[in-house]
Order: C-alpha cells, then sequence, then structure tokens
C-alpha cells in the first residue's frame, strides 16, 4: 500500500479542472504536487506546423500513456521524475524536461485523465469538474486566442470537428468512474471544502 495519494481530476475542455487543481495544491502546500496530463502528448517534430495543427489532440490515442503510467506510478513509490512539458503554440514538446519530486498529494488532471483503465486504476480519489457546455466552449475560445495564438475561425473549427466529438465520445462517458462530481470546478466553495476535508482524512489513514 502506498503511502501517497493520487488523485484524478478530469472534465471537459475548460470545464475549470485546472483552476481545481491549483486550488487544492494551493490548499495542501507542501504536501501536493501537480502533475498535467497535456505534458503527454505524443511529439511529432517530423510534421510540418499545418500538419501537426490538424491531428486530433482530443482522442486518447494522441497521448504516451505508457511514459504516463510509468511516471505515475513512480511518483506513487516516493520516486522522481523528469515529465516532458508540451508547447501549444507550436504543438510540440519542449526539448527540456522538468524534474518532479513525490510528495503525499499527486494531483493529475487532464480531460481523458479517467479514459485509460490503466491511469484509472491507479488513482486513489477521482473526481470531474462539469461545466455547462455553452460555458466551456466560451472560456475554451477566450483561452485558446489569449494563451495559444489561435484565430477564432480555427478554435470554432477544432471544437466542431474533435474536441465536441471526442468529448461526447470519451470525456462525457468517463464521468462513471468518478467518486465526486463537482459543478463549478475551483469556483465551487462547498465543494472544495468537502474535498479537502475528505483528502486530510484519507491522508491521515494511510
Amino acid at each position: 500500500m502506498s503511502d501517497r495519494l493520487l488523485i484524478g481530476i478530469a472534465g471537459g475542455t475548460a470545464s475549470g479542472k485546472t483552476t481545481l487543481a491549483k486550488r487544492l495544491a494551493r490548499e495542501f502546500d507542501n504536501d501536493a504536487v501537480l502533475l498535467s496530463m497535456d505534458n503527454y502528448y505524443y511529439n511529432h517534430p517530423e510534421l510540418s506546423y499545418e500538419e501537426r495543427s490538424q491531428l486530433n489532440y482530443d482522442h486518447p490515442d494522441s497521448f504516451d500513456i505508457d511514459l504516463l503510467v510509468q511516471h505515475l506510478s513512480a511518483l506513487k513509490r516516493g520516486e522522481s521524475i523528469s515529465h516532458p512539458t508540451y508547447d501549444y503554440v507550436h504543438h510540440l514538446r519542449n526539448p527540456e524536461l522538468t524534474r518532479m519530486d513525490s510528495n503525499k498529494i499527486i494531483l493529475f488532471e487532464g480531460v481523458l485523465a479517467f479514459v485509460n483503465p490503466r491511469v484509472v486504476d491507479l488513482m486513489d480519489i477521482k473526481i470531474f469538474v462539469d461545466a455547462d457546455a455553452d460555458l466551456r466552449f466560451i472560456r475554451r475560445l477566450k483561452r485558446d486566442i489569449r494563451d495559444r495564438g489561435r484565430s477564432m475561425e480555427s478554435v470554432i473549427e477544432q471544437y466542431k470537428k474533435t474536441v465536441k466529438p471526442m468529448h461526447d465520445s470519451f470525456v462525457e462517458p468517463s464521468k462513471r468512474h468518478a467518486d465526486i462530481i463537482v459543478p463549478q470546478g475551483g469556483k465551487n466553495e462547498v465543494a472544495v471544502a468537502m474535498i479537502v476535508d475528505g483528502i486530510s482524512r484519507k491522508l491521515q489513514s494511510l
């Protein structure tokens, strides 16, 4: 039995899962680390930018699950990892790896975090962040234009072509794995307080 908690946080695009994960990381301060599934997109430097832009990043097959499972397992054993980081603007992994030390609480967040059974089986607590589809689309549109250098047309096209179909096929069905479903993400103060209390009690039982 591991003396570390792996907490998975899933939910649709721009649902607030990263906000919740960061909130929990702050609540537990020096006892938590946060890892994003987005770091594990397969790298395709052999393709042109235009070709990379056409890839379906919302399908489970776009992630290096073998490496992800290896790293999550190592963190649960108390070992350090050196994980990739992803450049959303150029659709490439950054050349430098990022070292991460293990901690009592390992927070892992991603849209498809609950889809692969090998990943789900490692989790001690599974939280699904729910939000209205229209709100999620508006948030994503603003974020991708502001932070990722996308045009409004490209965001809308991607949403129609891959984001929504993949959400309906994979993300929404993965909700059944959740122990807790949280509307409004990290801004739901009642839910956050309950989750923090539950994590604290589970830590004491390890």
